[in-house]
């Protein structure tokens, strides 16, 4: 048995998910692609891995096993939480990608889903499905990170359209977009939190730009993966507002619910992968005797069988009829894999030694340099920990609010 099959969880499935356990374990046996097992896909494919990405995903969408969570009536197949889990389990097992339609499947079709009209769902999400719109997201902007409904850029009414001016930060995935959904203040007067919509904006009009300018953001690693976003009359049908005007937070608290939950259930995998390759790097330096190295890596160990454990009490609150969120699992999830991620690295550079110092031209990044840098900003996007370890406090454990000075300290930080 291999440590991600199902047979061996503690989790006890209904016969009805067991029997889907099956399902996709055939059809998995009879349709994975060799030259994609054991491959974990990075954010910048090479044109020859992207090529089999997209015949895979095509493969996938053909069997109906793209936004697998949606409802039926709306292209998807209604999978529960547990058969969620299951399915990723069953990729994870085969050794092959479980490719999604990225934002568009976890972030906007459930907004879509929960607060669109009848009329949008069906408009906007089978081309997320077909993977014909690819989205990029437009929340954050450089005065409103953490503070996301401290944003300023502008939507204003013009006939039947909107028209958008402002600034985003940190779009990920820009570069393969051709659709962004964003949020915008439509009421300037109203409170902070009130005034703001939920806009689906496309990057592109009868083949001409949008008022939509990116400018790439280098990471440490030398690539940008995210950029800048500037918005200048960029329109939209008032038809892509979602939620109704200026009821736009409501909204993104379901795609920000959505963007922290994480795969918990299979996270474990990349893991315990990463950590026997960094055992093997100990072997090769000849520190797999070292009492201090054999504790460091003894420590990363327990951690990935924590996070293993926390991904099997998603899905035991799944199978009891929960929602996954009990307790902070979010949060607590976040802080757990992200924390564990950058110390990981750490330990890799020490194994490294004086190897992990050496880059500049003619010296691309090996994989635990580039892995080392990227982890610094594990901890800040998609929430702080400072973040998540508030909304655990406060609304998890029940615990008073901090003093305001330091909460100003805080987001002073993140920026």
């Amino acid at each position: 048995m291999t440590t991600t099959d199902p047979d061996v969880s503690p989790i006890p499935y209904s016969a009805a998910a067991l029997e889907f356990r099956d399902e996709i374990r055939d059809w998995l046996k009879r349709n994975a692609p060799d030259e994609l097992r054991g491959v974990e896909v990075p954010r910048d494919p090479s044109p020859e891995l992207q090529a089999h990405l997209d015949r895979w995903a095509d493969t996938l969408t053909e069997a109906g096993l793209m936004c697998v969570s949606w409802p039926k009536e709306y292209g998807g197949r209604g999978l529960t939480g547990v058969e969620v889990a299951l399915m990723n389990e069953e990729f994870a097992r085969a050794g092959v990608p479980r490719l999604t339609r990225g934002m568009g499947e976890g972030l906007v079709g459930p907004a879509v889903i929960a607060h669109a009209t009848e009329e949008q769902k069906r408009r906007v999400l089978p081309p997320i499905i077909s993977g014909e719109h690819v989205y990029c997201q437009g929340f954050s902007e450089p005065g409103a990170g953490s503070d996301l409904a401290g944003l300023r850029t502008r939507g204003e009414i013009d006939g039947t359209d909107l028209v958008i001016n402002g600034q985003k930060t940190w779009t990920s995935g820009y570069y393969k977009a051709n659709w962004m959904f964003c949020l915008v203040r439509t009421d300037p007067d109203a409170p902070k939190h009130k005034g703001i919509s939920y806009v689906l904006l496309p990057l592109e009009v009868d083949g001409r730009p949008n008022g939509v300018e990116f400018r790439p953001i280098r990471r440490m690693t030398g690539k940008a993966l995210f950029g800048e976003s500037f918005l200048t009359d960029a329109r939209t049908p008032l038809d892509n507002v979602i939620g109704g005007l200026n009821q736009g937070w409501k909204v993104a608290m379901t795609t920000l619910g959505n963007e922290r939950g994480g795969s918990a259930t299979t996270q474990h995998v990349a893991f315990e992968r990463q950590f026997w390759r960094l055992v093997d790097l100990a072997r090769e330096r000849g520190l797999a005797g070292d009492v201090r190295v054999r504790e460091q890596l003894a420590w990363a160990w327990s951690r990935i069988q924590v996070i293993k454990a926390t991904g099997f009490g998603l899905v035991a609150d799944l199978a009891a009829g929960g929602s996954g969120t009990g307790l902070g699992n979010g949060s607590t999830a976040k802080i757990r894999w992200s924390e564990f991620q950058r110390r990981l690295m750490e330990i890799a550079m020490d194994l490294a030694g004086p190897d992990a110092l050496v880059t500049g031209p003619g010296y691309e990044l090996d994989e635990w340099q580039e892995d080392f840098l990227a982890t610094r900003s594990h901890t800040i996007w998609g929430g702080t920990a400072e973040v998540q370890r508030n909304i655990i406090g406060e609304r998890v454990l029940g615990l008073p609010k901090e003093p305001a000075p330091a909460r100003k300290k805080e987001k002073e930080a993140v920026r």
